[in-house]
């Protein structure tokens, strides 16, 4: 009796949690462009110049740019990833105003050197001294002075320039800052001082190691701009993006409900236990989903299917391993044991192997591709929590409760046993 009530009181409280926080996961659940509506836009990146290579650290600062121009427009958390090595592919959905996104977008990172000289005040920061292809690629680094503080040391290609505004702003009285900025955004605002004759200048004032080489970092990359090409652009109105939707949910809808209806006419008490499980096996799945600021798009919907259809197929080898062993004439409990044992193996070598083609998809794949490999991968790590070991433990507290020891609770028939 207690290991019944234990079973209903797990279950009680687990369906009100389901109950309490699944408005708030649902609402939560970022939407991708195909179900909300925005656009898509693949870039390939190449150096400004036209010489030169695209490194790793400049396309993944120039993916950074991109997605602080977008935010700044008011849109929130686009997705912006860096592809292969010279390719950054953006998803913006919700986007009121594409074409201006767009032509934003295009423009290469700016990184500017500015002065207050000749500025409505000493903060204002107008007058652009050096721009980003003036210094030296790949030469700003970090290093440290006597005191273990970091330094940010730095080399410009026109040397008579740098030592010509060096020497203007060190001799003002008081000495006058050269700000550095990404786009608009200010960076660093060291003073000059003093004429800096070989090109080259160290920036002090950088609280930490790493904030120094965040600096060093973009320097050189101003160093070599990156310009943007697109290669490929899609766009979905919000009105088909909506549909899709609709229909996903519907189909979705109705597949859940023919799946918890054939469980439990084919399979009884076990078949309601797979049942239970199967809907903490989603509610944990938008948890995750949830946890991981993921953004569900209709190849993450695909894999979120898959993921269900392969739970069903954990509890069905189970179920069906279970009611073998009851035709056979042995009694529940000894089923249940045997039935679990000669089911396990089967079903985790089908989860490996599912395993190592979510892994090929994830690391070999881009884009969506990447995106179902996740919500896949997700998947079959929660589907083995909730669907192999979660029914053993509630099927123990039935079966041990005495109360169901009838082998029609099963879906067994007597004569099925007598045929034997």
């Amino acid at each position: 009796m207690n290991r019944m009530l234990a079973f209903v009181l797990v279950v009680l409280v687990s369906f009100g949690v389901i109950a309490w926080t699944s408005p708030g996961l649902l609402h939560e659940t970022k939407l991708g462009l195909d179900l909300k509506g925005g656009f898509e836009i693949l870039y390939e990146a190449s150096p400004l110049s036209g010489e030169g290579q695209v490194s790793k650290d400049s396309l993944i600062k120039t993916a950074e740019s991109i997605e602080k121009r977008v935010n700044s427009t008011g849109i929130t958390e686009p997705e912006v990833t860096t592809e292969g090595k010279n390719r950054i592919r953006v998803k913006i959905a919700g986007a009121a105003n594409e074409e201006e996104v767009r032509t934003m977008l295009k423009k290469p990172a700016s990184l500017t050197f500015r002065s207050a000289e000749g500025c409505k005040s000493d903060t204002d920061y107008c007058k652009i001294e050096l721009n980003g292809n003036e210094f030296v690629e790949g030469a700003a680094k970090v290093e440290y002075n006597n005191l273990r503080e970091p330094l940010v040391a730095i080399k410009v290609k026109d040397k008579k320039k740098f030592e010509e505004i060096s020497s203007r702003l060190s001799s003002s009285v008081p000495k006058q800052r050269l700000a550095i900025y990404l786009d608009e955004d200010l960076l660093s605002d060291p003073v000059v001082q003093s004429t800096f004759t070989d090109g080259n200048a160290v920036i002090s004032g950088q609280s930490t190691p790493a904030a120094a080489k965040a600096l060093a970092d973009t320097i050189n990359l101003g160093a070599l701009p990156l310009k943007l090409t697109e290669k490929y652009t899609q766009s979905v109105g919000a009105t088909l993006g909506q549909k899709s939707l609709e229909e996903t949910l519907l189909a979705g809808g109705i597949a859940s409900v023919m799946i918890l209806l054939f469980m439990l006419i084919f399979y009884r008490l076990p078949g309601l236990v797979a049942n239970i499980c199967l809907i903490v096996f989603v509610w944990l799945l938008l948890a995750v989903f949830w946890l991981m600021h993921a953004t569900l798009t209709l190849p993450g919907i695909a894999a979120f299917v898959l993921g269900i259809g392969i739970a069903v197929d954990s509890n069905i080898i189970t179920a069906e391993r279970i009611k073998d062993e009851i035709r056979t004439g042995k009694s529940i409990p000894s089923s249940l044991r045997a039935g679990n044992k000669n089911s396990f193996r089967t079903i985790i070598d089908a989860h490996i192997t599912n395993i190592i083609a979510g892994g090929v998809l994830y690391f070999i794949g881009q884009g969506s591709v990447k995106g179902f490999a996740v919500v896949l991968l997700a998947s079959i790590i929660l589907n083995i929590l909730t669907n192999i070991f979660l029914p053993r433990f509630f099927m123990h507290l039935i079966v041990k409760s005495g109360k169901f020891n009838k082998i029609s609770y099963y879906g067994v028939k007597e004569s099925e046993i007598r045929a034997l």
